[in-house]
């Protein structure tokens, strides 16, 4: 180190850098408890939503060459400085992505602050190793690991709890929190870090990384729009298609590109020795095999029932054991040889697949969550880092060293970015199926209170129409069946005339199993209101044709009998007495008089009551909305319950990927030899041969 920084506060120097290995650490995870909030609220599906992810971690990929030459030839203090910067300036970028409702402008951030983190780690490690004390390098180095994983570790729980205090709304505080610490970082770093680089930097290989990004892009958006439940034909789709095949056609300029580079970003050498090129596969399905990791917080919030953006805690669980495992892993493998280790590493990490495909998801509590995580975690801890880093370094030149653990971390890279975009295809399709299979579980019918009246009101027309003296009178006077409009049918099928409008689409899309009764509620109430007025407006019109049909009845009862009234007094030829025929005929008009009078207070108290009816119509509506409500809440533990199997069916697809690579890696790993088996192999096939 300079004098300057022999003078320099040795702990606020290591301050300044574990606090970027935290920040750019603690990312990596923080992100992932958010995401299905992040996309929910930017009204993106899930397979747009995962390139949060996985952009960042290309493009972190993409630029750890590029900054740590960067490092070696204008000094490590500026260009550390400068990856803070930008992983601030990503931070922030990211947070106001909220506000501007622009997912497009978040991708932007994340590959901003990746470009950032892509210098954190590699500069901050190369100091402490290079320039601390011999006394205090141990220490240094030790404390870089260590903060490294806690963070690791933390980070996705911190997520969650900066969503719990903030609430789900105001998740751009997850990005935000980082803008203190790097205002310390730089402020603190411009009086205190000292500008140290190294001698002899080779050119940096700008076109391979550039070629390799285009290409592992190509192939990501491809894999992306492909419908593994329909792949020959999504697969001739033109989002599909022409990327894989510029996949294809980059493949050979890259390897050119590489061959003359100075400083290849990808040593194509390594790729010829078998021993190599196996330890790279191992190291590309180590990287699929981690992205199961992305997953969890969603699949422990659906299990065990907890609000969206609270799974982050129970990454805790799968650091705590991945942190037993990586130390363990590395004690074993100087007794037993990284090849037996890194088998029992898949091994486990296949059992925690296989576990949470067939017990977790089918019996989801607590117990069986975290005794999934536990052996996902631990089958992490012995298969990422220490074996591989251990095959690779024993199979190369030590001048090779640095250049083939960046191959072998680029190479897992890849895996961890192709991963996601292959897995998520599965949630989405799960996605799918849930709302056609919630939708199915609701009621098909309302069952409307009974109007005021109707079945006396139904009685007295029916009698009255049956009357023959009323018959006449009543004349074309049609009055519903008030009786029949008991129940009110509700087609949730897409053959209803109900057009479900994008805010209710997106509201089902962002339910989980937490929220899905209640936004049922609101879907229901919604057609309620969208399909019922109709029914109701029929009801009162038929209601209102049948009092005008009443009233015109009336009408004519009036006039008869006002003609009646006129005809009552009727004298005989000599005008001075009535004949007897007179009196009878007299009585009987007076016995029709009353008769019809007694007909027109029925049918004005008929006319009254069907008022009161019709203006009865909506409340009775109302009502019926509120049962058809308590009636989805009387099932609310039915639609909970498919909720979680259906989504839980895409996790089973996502962990039977990772139960999957992990057999093929137990494969390949059998394939690989070291230098004392393949001799002793040798030598037993020439012992044969003697004896022969």
């Amino acid at each position: 180190m300079t004098n300057h920084a022999k003078k320099s506060n040795l702990a606020l120097i290591m301050a300044v850098y574990l606090a970027g290995i935290f920040m750019g650490a603690i990312d990596t995870g923080i992100v992932t408890p958010a995401r299905t909030v992040i996309q929910n609220n930017l009204m993106v599906d899930d397979k747009t939503g995962i390139w949060m992810i996985t952009i960042y971690t290309l493009s972190f990929a993409a630029s750890i060459p590029v900054i740590g030459k960067l490092a070696d030839k204008y000094g490590r203090k500026y260009i550390y400085l400068t990856s803070i910067l930008l992983f601030g300036l990503g931070s922030l970028f990211c947070g106001l992505s909220q506000d501007i409702g622009s997912f497009s402008f978040l991708l932007f951030g994340r590959v901003v602050q990746a470009f950032g983190g892509g210098g954190i780690m590699p500069v901050a490690t190369a100091e402490f190793g290079t320039t601390f004390p011999q006394e205090k390098r141990g220490m240094a180095l030790g404390l870089v690991g260590g903060v490294y994983g806690v963070a690791n570790i933390f980070g996705a729980s911190a997520g969650s709890a900066i969503l719990d205090i903030f609430g789900k709304n105001n998740w751009q505080f997850i990005f935000y929190i980082n803008l203190p610490i790097t205002l310390f970082i730089i402020i603190a770093g411009l009086f205190c870090l000292s500008n140290n680089r190294s001698e002899n930097v080779k050119k940096t290989d700008l076109p391979g990384i550039l070629l390799l990004t285009a290409m592992v892009l190509s192939l990501l958006y491809g894999l992306k729009n492909i419908d593994f439940f329909n792949f020959f034909a999504t697969v001739k789709n033109m989002d599909v298609y022409p990327f894989l095949l510029i996949f294809v056609l980059l493949l050979p300029f890259f390897i050119l590109t590489e061959k003359k580079a100075e400083d290849p970003v990808m040593n194509l050498g390594f790729f010829t020795n078998q021993k190599i090129l196996i330890t790279l596969i191992l190291s590309f399905i180590v990287g699929i095999v981690m992205m199961g990791m992305i997953f969890v917080p969603q699949f422990s919030e659906n299990s065990i029932r907890i609000p969206s953006g609270s799974g982050g805690y129970f990454v805790i669980i799968l650091g705590l054991f991945a942190g037993i495992g990586a130390p363990a892993s590395g004690k074993l493998i100087d007794k037993f040889g990284p090849k037996l280790i890194l088998g029992i590493g898949f091994l486990i990490s296949m059992s925690g697949a296989l576990f949470l495909i067939f017990v977790t998801a089918n019996h989801p509590n607590i117990i069986t969550v975290v005794t999934s995580l536990v052996l996902i975690g631990l089958g992490m801890g012995f298969t990422v880092g220490t074996p591989l880093n251990y095959m690779m370094l024993e199979n190369t030149r030590k001048e090779e060293a640095n250049s083939a653990l960046a191959t072998l971390s680029l190479v897992r890279s890849v895996g961890t970015v192709i991963a996601p975009a292959i897995m998520i295809g599965f949630i989405a399709h799960a996605g799918s199926n849930v709302q056609e299979n919630i939708l199915s579980l609701l009621p098909k019918e309302i069952n409307a209170p009974q109007l005021p009246y109707a079945q006396e009101l139904t009685d007295k027309i029916n009698s009255l129409k049956n009357d023959p003296n009323m018959k006449d009178k009543l004349g074309n006077a049609q009055i519903p069946d008030l009786t029949s409009k008991n129940t009110v049918k509700i087609d949730m099928s897409g053959n209803s005339n109900f057009e479900m409008p994008q805010d209710l689409i997106e509201l089902m899309k962002s339910s989980d199993v937490t929220t899905i009764t209640n936004n049922c509620k609101i879907l229901a109430g919604r057609m309620f209101d969208e399909m019922t007025p109709k029914i109701a407006a029929d009801i009162q019109n038929g209601v209102q044709k049948g009092i005008e049909g009443m009233e015109s009845a009336l009408a004519g009862m009036e006039k008869a009998l006002a003609g009646m009234q006129r005809g009552s007094g009727l004298k005989t030829a000599s005008g001075d007495a009535k004949m007897p025929e007179a009196h009878n005929s007299q009585g009987n008009m007076m016995k029709a008089m009353e008769a019809l009078k007694s007909t027109q207070k029925d049918i004005n108290d008929t006319i009254i009551k069907m008022r009161i009816l019709k203006d009865a119509v909506p409340g009775a509506f109302d009502d019926a909305k509120l049962n058809y409500l308590k009636e989805i809440d009387n099932i609310s533990w039915k639609i909970e319950n498919e909720f979680q199997s259906t989504l839980n069916e895409g996790f089973k697809q996502v962990y039977l990927t990772v139960a999957i690579a992990s057999l093929l890696a137990l494969c390949i790993l059998a394939l690989y030899r070291k230098e004392r088996e393949v001799d002793e192999l040798s030598e037993q096939s020439t012992a044969v041969q003697y004896a022969e």
